[in-house]
């Protein structure tokens, strides 16, 4: 399964053992990845739809075969036991729904100080439907003054994507209307609880 080379502004992880893994995982499964990660050293990622736990094993995959390091936010609840240091490991940084204070202080200053940094955030903030996605990712972008990179998970074509970069406008209810229409184009695993 052929994946893109990252340019060499790109932060990167790993070896070349850890990207035949990953892409093994894809190719095992039948997925592909499609589109260019941009040469950016710093930008926000958002993966959607997010219906299923199992767009976390694919977006993990990707990351190994890429080499890409992302650190990503997830539930507090998944860094629990064995597996909290594999999270970790994979780039996940645990977050406690029912104390987001400061999270987005947090996320803009890591984007500001560190020489690379590139954060995943799943928009819809949850597996179920919402209505709404939470605007974190985007404030989060706009005070950092970085570009947002739209990850799709196609279940139609079993395709993992990269579309490309999206630079807000500082029109947040426009912006995110945009981001939301795109995501209309990709069958998520449950089509129902898409947004």
């Amino acid at each position: 399964m052929p994946v893109p080379d990252l340019g060499p502004a790109v932060p990167q992880r790993g070896t070349a053992l850890s990207r035949r893994l990953g892409r093994a995982v894809l190719r095992a499964t039948g997925w592909d990845f499609e589109g260019v990660i941009p040469n950016r050293s710093h930008f926000v990622i958002i993966g959607a739809p997010h219906t299923s736990n199992w767009d976390f094993l694919y977006a993990m995959a990707t990351m190994l075969a890429l080499g890409i390091d992302v650190r990503w936010l997830g539930k507090h609840t998944l860094f629990r036991g064995p597996l909290g240091p594999v999270m970790r490991w994979l780039g996940g940084v645990p977050v406690d729904r029912r104390r987001p204070g400061g999270l987005v202080e947090r996320a803009v200053a890591h984007l500001q100080e560190r020489e690379r940094f590139v954060l995943g955030i799943a928009p819809e903030g949850t597996r179920r439907f919402t209505p709404r996605w939470k605007t974190g990712f985007y404030r989060i972008a706009c005070r950092a003054g970085v570009p947002i990179l739209p990850v799709y998970f196609d279940y139609a074509r079993k395709v993992v994507g990269a579309a490309p970069l999206f630079t807000p406008t500082g029109d947040m209810e426009a912006d995110i209307a945009a981001l939301r229409a795109f995501y209309r184009t990709v069958t998520p695993r449950r089509p129902a609880w898409a947004g």
